[in-house]
């Protein structure tokens, strides 16, 4: 486990402590689990732009000589 320093303002400090009181745990772990929660663990890559240009029909390319040629303008 690696050790960081971060700087608070009191308000949140004051926060912390309390939490950390009430639980009966040192401030470490609602931190540790503070950023747990703010950074999750990705378990695969997304790409948003994926799929974007479907049409919805499974048999485009079965189809492919019922599809327009470039004879055809719009």
């Amino acid at each position: 486990m690696q050790r960081i320093t971060v700087n608070l303002p009191d308000d949140l400090d004051e926060r912390l402590r309390q939490v950390a009181q009430l639980r009966g745990v040192t401030g470490a772990e609602p931190c540790r689990e503070a950023i747990a929660h703010y950074l999750p663990v990705q378990t695969e890559r997304r790409f948003g732009a994926a799929g974007a240009g479907r049409s919805g029909r499974s048999d485009v390319s079965s189809r492919i000589k019922e599809t327009p040629g470039p004879e055809c303008t719009r």
